[in-house]
C-alpha cells in the first residue's frame, strides 16, 4: 500500500512538473497574460478537466511558476555565495550579484514573469513572498556576517523621510536585529538597484549607452558594496 501510494505521489509530481515545462515553453511563446490551462492541456495530450486536478485555474498556474522562479533565482545566489570562504565578505557580494544576473540572462523569460510587467487581472498571493526573499537574505547574511566579524564600515547616520524609519524598524526586529537603520536601508537600495540594472540590460534600456553593461554592472556591484560598508 505504501509502495502504492508513493508510485502515485511519483507520477503525480511527473506530470506537474510536465505541466508547468509546458507553460514556461508558452510563456516564452505568447507571454503570460495570454496562458491558459486549455491551451497547455491540449499541448499535453490532455483533456481540460484532467489538468484541473492539478491547478485549479489559471492564477494557480501562474502562482506555481513565480513561485519555481524565485526559488530558482535564489538558489542560485545560495549555491554561488556558498562557494566563497565565509571571511570573504566582499567576494560573497560579488558572487550573489553575478548569479543573479547569471540566472536572469539564462531565464529571461522567467526572469520576466518576477520582476517584469504585472500580468493583467492576476494577484500573486501572500505566499510567493517567502520564496522571493530569499535573494536579498543572500545579501543580508553577507551584511550580518560582515558585522559580526567587526569587518563593515561605519555609516553615517542620515535622517529618514517620512514613516521609513518605522518600516525598517520593523524589518530589522524580524531579520536583524544587530543591523542599524543606516545599513539596512543601504541594503534595501542596493536589492532594488541589482534588479533595475538586470531589467535594464534584458529590456534593452542601456542600448546607446553601456551596451553592453558587464563593464558597468562590475562597477555597480563595486560601488554598492563601498555604500554598505563591505571592506575592499
Amino acid at each position: 500500500m505504501n509502495a502504492g501510494r508513493t508510485a502515485r505521489e511519483r507520477a503525480r509530481a511527473e506530470l506537474t512538473e510536465e505541466i508547468k515545462n509546458e507553460a514556461r515553453r508558452q510563456l516564452r511563446i505568447e507571454g503570460p497574460a495570454a496562458l491558459s490551462l486549455r491551451a497547455v492541456a491540449r499541448e499535453l495530450g490532455m483533456v481540460s478537466s484532467a489538468l484541473y486536478r492539478y491547478f485549479r485555474n489559471r492564477d494557480e498556474l501562474l502562482t506555481a511558476l513565480i513561485t519555481d522562479a524565485y526559488r530558482a533565482l535564489g538558489a542560485a545566489a545560495e549555491q554561488a555565495v556558498a562557494t566563497v570562504p565565509a571571511e570573504d565578505h566582499r567576494d560573497r557580494w560579488r558572487a550573489c550579484w553575478h548569479a543573479a544576473r547569471d540566472w536572469a540572462v539564462a531565464h529571461p523569460h522567467e526572469y520576466a514573469l518576477i520582476y517584469g510587467s504585472p500580468v493583467p487581472g492576476y494577484h500573486a498571493p501572500g505566499d510567493t513572498i517567502a520564496a522571493a526573499r530569499r535573494l536579498v537574505l543572500v545579501l543580508l547574511g553577507v551584511l550580518r556576517d560582515g558585522h559580526a566579524a567587526g569587518r563593515l564600515r561605519p555609516l553615517a547616520r542620515v535622517k529618514l523621510p517620512g514613516g521609513l524609519a518605522g518600516q525598517l524598524d520593523a524589518l530589522i526586529a524580524e531579520f536583524a536585529p544587530e543591523l542599524s537603520r543606516e545599513l539596512f536601508a543601504r541594503l534595501l537600495s542596493a536589492w532594488t538597484q541589482l534588479f533595475g540594472a538586470i531589467s535594464f540590460e534584458l529590456f534593452g534600456h542601456y542600448v546607446g549607452s553601456v551596451d553592453p553593461s558587464a563593464d558597468f554592472f562590475a562597477y555597480l556591484i563595486e560601488d554598492l558594496a563601498d555604500q554598505v560598508g563591505l571592506p575592499a
